[in-house]
């Protein structure tokens, strides 16, 4: 049987006045030691915060240099690092040459067949607007037209007679400005060919600064396919290795960048858009493949291709010819979707 036992309650001691420490030391510490408490306590959760953020950044690190040695490992990652570094020497050979020209010297405005082999010829014979439509490519930073030395011949042998190219300086600090170059550039391929509409090749940044004319200059109204290869449409880390306007613009979340990604409603221009695990210049490599829910995009990633090695490898060469050559939205039919202007004084 258990027993509750209530203590007993003695009277209340008198309240005695409090004294002037007591006082203190009973209120709120407001003090110099209560100042850096606070300030101890805020620098440990910023330091808990970047702490924490630098783990994430690492993380991320880790996962795309691990994918991009996977892609390493493997025969086709092999093969392609060697491609790269062979292309890499011929192009620096070839650099010196590419900064000369313009787009009118390196023109092929005929439509002769003869030169063309068998199975090349049906482009020329069952479209030739398909085959006439200009082409223009548009190279990287710091780089010229040497770039497409060989994707140039290579949709040339395919029937396309009007391949051109474009130099901006390697000096451009803004992928603005060289977007107002290149829409210059198309507005004179335009009135020297009559097609009202032409397509775009871009490589690296060239892809961006055509992207940039497209969706916020209004070149979706002369720019009927835009094909870009390996372009940095979402951010590169690598844009973090050196310190200019242009580099910041590259880097992810930067304001080109955000400025791209507002709506587009109603651009006209369709996107087919080459992105490589193995690209070496773009981090995370799938910052080149592009979204946007306003833009008719066809995102294609390759395997085991070096940023430099995107305009040189047969499969991107067929496929640009390929989707080229059908001229409707969607790439399934040969549809006419450009017109001849009526020459001056015609």
């Amino acid at each position: 049987m258990s027993q509750s036992v209530t203590p007993s309650r003695r009277p209340a001691a008198p309240k005695r006045p409090t004294s002037g420490a007591s006082a203190r030391a009973s209120a709120p510490s407001s003090g110099p030691a209560a100042l850096r408490s606070a300030a101890t306590t805020a620098v440990g959760r910023a330091a808990g915060q970047v702490a924490a953020a630098t783990t994430a950044a690492a993380a991320a690190a880790q996962d795309v240099v691990g994918g991009a040695a996977k892609a390493l490992a493997t025969p086709t990652g092999l093969v392609g690092a060697a491609v790269e570094a062979a292309w890499l020497t011929t192009h620096l050979a070839l650099y010196p040459w590419g900064a000369f020209g313009r787009h009118g010297r390196d023109s092929h405005l005929e439509y002769r067949v003869e030169h063309l082999p068998p199975t090349q010829r049906g482009l020329v014979v069952s479209d030739v607007e398909a085959a006439g439509t200009p082409i223009l490519l548009v190279h990287g930073m710091v780089d010229n037209r040497s770039i497409f030395t060989l994707l140039r011949h290579g949709l040339r042998r395919r029937g396309f007679g009007r391949v051109t190219s474009m130099n901006y300086s390697p000096f451009t600090a803004d992928v603005r400005v060289a977007a107002v170059r290149l829409a210059e550039e198309v507005e004179a391929l335009v009135a020297e060919t009559g097609y009202e509409r032409i397509h775009v090749v871009g490589h690296s940044m060239g892809g961006l600064i055509a992207r940039y004319y497209v969706t916020r200059l209004g070149g979706d109204a002369r720019v009927h396919t835009l094909v870009t290869l390996g372009t940095p449409h979402h951010g590169t880390y690598t844009a973090y290795g050196w310190h200019n306007q242009l580099t910041r613009q590259l880097r992810p979340g930067s304001g080109l960048l955000r400025e791209l990604d507002q709506p587009v409603p109603e651009c006209r221009t369709r996107f087919v858009v080459y992105w490589s695990d193995l690209d070496q210049m773009v981090f995370p490599q799938r910052n080149a493949a592009l979204t946007h829910p306003d833009l008719s995009v066809r995102n294609i990633d390759l395997h085991g291709v070096g940023h430099m090695s995107l305009p040189i490898i047969g499969s991107v060469v067929h496929g640009i010819s390929t989707t080229l050559a059908h001229l409707d939205a969607e790439g399934h039919t040969v549809t006419p979707g450009v017109t001849e202007l009526p020459r001056r004084g015609a």
